[in-house]
């Protein structure tokens, strides 16, 4: 009987589960997975049962499947991910991975559009950002710097990647209801696939999501905050020189507007030694979809 007692509201849900209110509700109208119960205030109240299953459709979308998805199998009662085909659902994001590498490295847009278009068809946008688009990303920088290819090749796969990403960012529908997150290189940053791939992360998770990219202008970002009003400032940053100007802006910025969450990502931040990470540690919000979940349930 305690499993279908009815005693969360759905803030305490949202934690557990790390999903926004909004996208839950969307989920319930929509597919009708749970039904929870109301308090004499019309509040909605989750049981133990109904976290359970939340528990089980957010397992499966991130891994890979979409909400849709995840609900047919629910109600097929099926669990299709056994140790063996585990394997092979990551054998799989790896070859089509390493196949959109080649298509690229090749300039072969149109077979690079292929397979990106055969990715989005079997995986979720997310997946496909983080688990095939941002392992190339780290292999392209690293071919780079090795001088084994060009810094046309490393422009044309940037370009085509930026592209993609950015029109899936578009795409996603936008709740002005929800938490806002403001989205900007650090100073004197021009990399900015890496934040794209944060961007469509957060979106995708019910954030409203205002992306302003490459850094901008030096005391601009104080007027963005001001106008907007953000929950959350991330500021990424991919060179280790500008490091410390970014540390020093995400200081200033938290002194100023006290009430707001600021996070600092990028590959740049993974050079630093040990100690270093350590005076900064409450502002790194990591670089696996893992880290960045576990900063914002801290943080909710």
């Amino acid at each position: 009987m305690a499993n279908t007692k009815p005693k969360y509201n759905i803030k305490a849900v949202s934690q557990m589960i790390g999903i926004q209110p909004g996208t839950l509700r969307a989920w319930e109208r929509r597919y009708q997975m749970i039904r929870p119960s109301r308090n004499e205030a019309g509040h909605r109240l989750y049981t133990d049962d109904h976290i359970k299953i939340l528990k089980w459709l957010m397992e499966k979308v991130n891994k890979g499947f979409t909400i849709s998805q995840a609900v047919s199998l629910l109600e097929s009662n099926e669990d299709v991910f056994t140790e063996t085909n585990e394997s092979g659902y990551t054998n799989q994001l790896q070859k089509i991975g390493d196949e959109l590498l080649d298509d690229l490295l090749s300039f072969d847009e149109t077979e690079a559009q292929k397979k990106l278009d055969h990715a989005f068809a079997l995986f979720t946008p997310e997946t496909v950002a983080i688990d095939i688009i941002g392992p190339i990303l780290v292999k392209i920088g690293d071919l780079w710097e090795e001088n084994h290819i060009t810094s046309a090749h490393e422009h044309f796969a940037s370009q085509f990647i930026r592209s993609r990403i950015g029109m899936m960012l578009l795409a996603i529908p936008t709740d002005g209801m929800l938490p806002k997150a403001l989205l900007v290189c650090g100073p004197n940053e021009r990399h900015e696939l890496g934040l794209l791939i944060f961007a469509l992360f957060l979106k995708r998770k019910g954030y409203d999501v205002v992306y302003l990219g490459q850094s901008i202008a030096g005391g601009d970002i104080d007027i963005v905050i001001e106008e907007i009003e953000p929950t959350y400032v991330f500021m990424s940053c991919t060179l280790k020189k500008n490091i410390p100007i970014t540390v020093r802006l995400a200081e200033s910025l938290s002194k100023q507007f006290p009430d707001m969450k600021i996070g600092l990502g990028g590959y740049a931040y993974d050079r630093l030694s040990e100690l270093d990470r350590k005076r900064i540690q409450p502002f790194i919000v990591g670089n696996s979809k893992k880290d960045w979940e576990k900063w914002l349930q801290l943080r909710a």
